[in-house]
């Protein structure tokens, strides 16, 4: 008798370790009143589902992750170096730190001026200089290559694309940097822009020294350790600014790609990608409008996306799926850095990764208190650091960036799951679940494999779930 109720415990104990275990797995959890808080979750076998049960396919596999990052601004350089040393390295540590920090490892800069520029400025300014004998980047030696040089002690491997915002503007119609006269720039109205209209001189003699410009500024960065892997060709090229911009048409962005860049490229033994970015308009047929160009179409790895270019990604996912495609500068916003923001974000990255992005930006990492651009525009970053008091904050955004960034590795895959609101990857060793919470605490379950697990999510919170094979 003491046998068989021996054997009835160990039996006991035995189902019950099966029916409720610890999970080889870690939850981070984020809401407006914690963030980034550690939890615990038990493991079940899957008796229990029901059709609420958020399902994880790990065999139907999706688009290749490439990575997260933001842009080298160099009114983010000055943002951080408003604070002493020792709380510099902080931010640094938050933002590039592989193991405790987001872990960024794609990043974009811009080439010459951008709205958050000090002050406009381009990589020539002596008119007529076809041979780009001014050329000179000696101007980013002071804030951008110091930024990128930082993020790179933490993670030599990081990646950069660069993309100019104005050409020199010599180059242009109207001899100025912006497209659209305002009280920030010396633009009279004759010179104003408008879309669709090509801004650039479409003369040979300055395509050639545009493409030789693009050529000049990825080798003068390489002299000083830094690879640019791929060039947009324009930032925005369908939009009038009063800042540093050039409208192109599509068809002349074609004739440059395809004619000028391109051939530069290769006759410079250059293995810098070309993509087509950045776009920010919905109208499928403006991209349709480069890439049905047989000459540029060789030449483009892919398609960069921003603002209203988001309606546009679906199309091109399904047209051109031999394409790579990234979200290039996550909308902004006006200066809120509230919780509205970053649900608003992750509104936008479950567009993006469930429409084929490969990649997203985050636009300004750091920004000062006012968070305001040269042409007066406020607009969020993920960090803010106060000139006058030297507070630095970590804005939702922050939290909501690492919470895939940290996470999701490079070379990650974009899996399935049944609920469109929950997004998932697979790393080598792991499984990425990130899940928001959008209305009060509550439970919720979720089956991957032969495993089930619930738990019990905070009002308004961000998840991310790792599952460790």
């Amino acid at each position: 008798m003491k046998k068989i109720i021996l054997l009835a415990i160990v039996l006991f104990i035995t189902l019950l370790s099966c029916s409720k275990q610890e999970m080889n797995m870690e939850w981070i959890s984020s809401s407006p009143a914690n963030q980034w808080e550690t939890k615990k979750v038990a493991i079940f076998k899957n008796n229990n589902i029901s059709d609420a049960t958020i399902q994880i396919y790990p065999d139907k596999k999706q688009q290749v992750i490439d990575g997260f990052g933001g842009c080298f601004n160099e009114l983010g350089w000055e943002a951080v170096h408003a604070l002493v040393e020792v709380e510099q390295h902080k931010i640094f540590d938050s933002l590039f730190d592989i193991d405790k920090g987001c872990d960024f490892n794609i990043f974009r800069m811009p080439i010459g001026a951008n709205d958050y520029a000090v002050d406009w400025y381009s990589h020539n300014e002596m008119v007529d200089d076809f041979e780009m004998i001014n050329f000179s980047i000696d101007r980013d030696k002071l804030r951008l290559i110091p930024y990128i040089k930082k993020a790179q002690t933490y993670n030599s491997n990081i990646k950069i694309w660069a993309s100019p915002w104005c050409p020199p503007s010599w180059m242009k119609s109207n001899n100025n940097y912006a497209c659209n006269p305002d009280v920030v720039n010396d633009l009279q109205e004759e010179g104003k822009g408008k879309e669709m209209e090509t801004q650039f001189r479409m003369d040979n003699k300055y395509l050639s020294a545009y493409a030789l410009y693009f050529s000049k500024f990825i080798k003068a960065y390489q002299k000083e350790g830094i690879d640019i892997y791929a060039v947009h060709v324009q930032n925005e090229p369908n939009s009038c600014q009063s800042f540093p911009s050039s409208v192109w048409s599509p068809s002349d962005l074609g004739i440059f790609i395809g004619n000028y860049l391109g051939p530069k490229f290769e006759a410079d033994s250059l293995s810098t990608e070309i993509w087509l970015g950045t776009i920010e308009r919905p109208q499928i047929e403006r991209v349709d409008s480069v890439l049905s160009n047989p000459i540029a179409k060789k030449y483009i790895k892919g398609v960069g996306f921003q603002w209203a270019g988001k309606d546009a990604i679906p199309g091109v996912n399904k047209k051109y799926p031999e394409l790579k495609l990234m979200q290039t500068e996550t909308e902004c916003g006006d200066g809120s850095n509230n919780w509205a923001a970053a649900e608003h974000t992750f509104e936008l990255m479950k567009h993006y990764f469930n429409n084929g992005a490969n990649s997203y930006m985050y636009w300004n990492m750091v920004l000062n208190e006012t968070g305001k651009s040269q042409w007066g525009w406020r607009q969020n970053s993920m960090i803010t650091v106060d000139s006058k008091t030297k507070k630095v904050t970590y804005n939702p955004e922050f939290y909501l960036m690492k919470h895939f960034s940290n996470f999701i590795m490079q070379g990650a895959v974009k899996i399935d799951t049944s609920d469109k609101n929950c997004l998932a990857f697979k790393n080598a060793d792991s499984v990425i679940i990130i899940y928001y919470n959008s209305g009060n605490a509550t439970s919720k379950s979720f089956e991957i494999g032969n495993k089930q697990f619930s738990v019990q999510l905070s009002e308004k919170s961000f998840n991310t779930f790792k599952i460790i094979k």
